[in-house]
């Protein structure tokens, strides 16, 4: 029988991209998707029963309250969603591998370039969150934590993906502030899809980061967006952390992923290295199908 591999948030933003790819990436599986439309996660009585009948033999596991707001307004909510369920799957999977996708938010960001050797300090209730779930999916030995910092991509919903929240904004007439001195490793779900599929193959479970090779700053990575989002220009703010009034933000989440990259049959592409390639041969950088390299 083709074995069975479950993907939970399949209406977010990575896991459309890992239902979508599948058929290129994962040919050899039998791949569902569950939304919370379709199932609520939170719902222990149902959630196990679900799981029972569908036998998986694999779960990789997206869905969370990942807006970092909405964390700090309701951390009850937070924990909930992000702990007591990534834990319950975790116990519910304890005999096949399981794939949770996690955050470099559990760093405080003091540093960046941050290994999978160096300590987590989480700064906000989201990065908490993740980290406690971090370490209930680690108890098992077969199963594997994948750390992600920003993701580039198109959803059904248009609000997945931080491209699209810049560009919503934009189109409302609003201008966009994008601090100079706060640092990120953006990657698309694309690659981000076919590397967790790739390792899914490896069998090699454990911790790993996965972000992209350049570390950009929020500002640089507006202006890099501006020849795909016209509706960009024209409303961008340079502006700095330093006058951020909110949930905590962690300056510098910069990720190595040698780790991972030793295991993966293409480079992990930097996020201006990516639309490049992209504009050179005339392609969607958010297709869902591309290459992913």
């Amino acid at each position: 029988m083709t074995p069975r591999a479950i993907i939970t948030g399949a209406a977010g933003l990575i896991g459309q991209y890992l239902v979508k790819t599948a058929s290129r990436w994962a040919p050899g599986w039998d791949v569902q998707g569950l939304s919370r439309a379709e199932l609520e996660l939170t719902e222990k009585s149902n959630l196990e029963e679900r799981i029972h009948a569908l036998k998986p033999d694999l779960l990789i596991h997206c869905a969370a309250l990942s807006r970092t707001k909405a964390c700090e307004q309701d951390p009850e909510q937070a924990r909930r969603i992000n702990v007591e369920v990534t834990a319950h799957l975790a116990q519910l999977c304890q005999d096949i591998p399981f794939i949770f996708l996690s955050s470099g938010e559990v760093f405080d960001g003091k540093t960046g370039w941050y290994s999978e050797a160096d300590e987590p300090n989480p700064i906000n209730v989201y990065g908490q969150t993740k980290l406690e779930a971090e370490q209930a999916v680690l108890q098992s030995p077969s199963h594997t934590v994948v750390r992600i910092v920003l993701t580039a991509g198109t959803s059904e919903t248009g609000d997945r993906s931080f491209v699209e929240d810049m560009c919503r904004i934009a189109k409302s007439g609003k201008d966009v502030t994008l601090y100079a001195d706060e640092f990120r490793c953006p990657l698309p779900a694309g690659v981000i899809a076919r590397a967790i599929w790739e390792l899914v193959d490896h069998k090699q479970p454990g911790l790993y980061h996965l972000g992209g090779s350049e570390r950009l700053s929020r500002w640089e990575i507006g202006e890099t967006l501006q020849p795909w989002c016209p509706e960009l220009k024209g409303h961008l703010i340079k502006g700095s952390s330093r006058d951020h009034v909110g949930s905590p933000r962690p300056a510098d989440l910069s990720l190595r992923c040698n780790k991972i990259q030793r295991l993966l049959s293409f480079r992990i592409p930097g996020f201006r290295e990516w639309l490049a390639g992209r504009s050179r041969r005339g392609a969607d950088p958010w297709d869902y199908l591309d290459e992913g390299v």
